[in-house]
């Protein structure tokens, strides 16, 4: 009986074996399988964009296909979204049903995006999140005062915010219709003192702006500040963000040349105190703000004076034209308004 009860336990046990050894190769097929499957789909699933920059603060690739090639003179190249179109799509609703062809391609057309207009937010990070989710105000993208923290995309760039208000720049109103807007976390003019920006903040403003100019082939003229383009009501970004820094490190926006602005400031210095006020005002009109030409040193032109100089002499934004603040205006007409 205790013979035939262990020979009963042998064979149990081996069986359990013999199972146990069955379960475990059905895992590791399961597992198999599953890991096959994980690379068939990583092949098809395409990454996240990514843009990077070399030292000189280029975009070089993104997963979208803009940026820097290297081997066309670093001209900005693009992959066409038309490339990859083709073939019938069907559209149905309650209406009906119709196919859509998509293999031809009109030439007549371009972006919607024109511009792009940065801004301060004028609070903390929480403030600046909070307020630009909700209805009132809006904008593209939001740079975090933290460096840990990514940038925010909070609207889609074919969506229109609402950031830019009433607004004018070289005769086109309403840019809100046009352009990408960014807000940077930073505290603003608090009781008449502006705030620093912080370093990364700048060169996370460098890569987006890039990216989005050559995405959209937006040009230097039409990367503007807020107060730029509303010089009668705001002051953002404010003296104290680097235009010039984003000018001659990763060649983004304008500036003028040094040469061409000391041969204006010797040719006008004992001519501008003579200039009638409409030949002022037409320069600043003429360099893109919006400005009445009335003939008088009124407060218009005084705030559009300010905000200019905010932008292109920081060291002095008083309001008045001096001779240097004229010269740097002529400086910018030539270069980038000759007709």
């Amino acid at each position: 009986m205790i013979e035939h009860m262990q020979k009963t336990n042998k064979i149990s046990i081996k069986l359990k074996n013999i199972a146990n050894l069955l379960f475990l190769a059905s895992i590791l097929s399961v597992g198999n399988i599953l890991n096959a499957n994980n690379q068939n789909v990583s092949k098809d699933v395409k990454k996240p964009i990514e843009i990077r920059i070399d030292n000189n603060g280029q975009v070089i690739r993104d997963q979208s296909g803009y940026g820097r090639n290297d081997n066309n003179n670093g001209q900005n190249t693009r992959i066409s979204t038309d490339a990859q179109r083709g073939g019938t799509e069907t559209i149905s609703n309650s209406a009906g049903t119709i196919r859509v062809d998509t293999s031809y391609s009109s030439q007549g057309q371009d972006y919607r995006q024109k511009f792009i207009i940065l801004h301060y937010t004028a609070g903390n990070r929480d403030s600046s999140l909070k307020t630009l989710t909700k209805n009132e105000v809006s904008a593209h993208y939001m740079v975090s005062d933290d460096k840990s923290e990514p940038v925010y995309s909070l609207v889609d760039e074919n969506k229109r915010a609402w950031h830019a208000g009433v607004s004018e720049w070289k005769g086109r109103n309403n840019l809100n219709d046009t352009s990408v807007g960014i807000e940077i976390v930073n505290g603003g003019d608090v009781s008449g003192t502006f705030v620093p920006y912080k370093d990364f903040q700048i060169k996370e403003v460098a890569v987006l702006v890039k990216y989005l100019a050559d995405k959209y082939e937006i040009p230097a003229t039409n990367i503007l500040g807020h107060s730029d383009i509303a010089p009668q009501r705001k002051s953002d970004p404010g003296p104290l963000f680097p235009w010039k820094e984003l000018y001659t490190k990763y060649n983004i926006g304008m500036w003028y040349d040094n040469d061409t602005k000391n041969n204006y400031e010797r040719e006008y210095s004992t001519k501008l105190s003579m200039m009638p006020v409409s030949e002022i005002q037409r320069e600043l009109n003429k360099f893109g703000y919006g400005i009445s030409i009335t003939g008088t040193w009124d407060k218009q032109t005084k705030n559009v004076i300010k905000v200019f100089q905010h932008h292109f002499r920081p060291s002095n934004y008083s309001g008045e034209m001096d001779v240097e603040t004229f010269a740097i205006l002529k400086a910018l007409n030539e270069k980038y308004n000759k007709k």
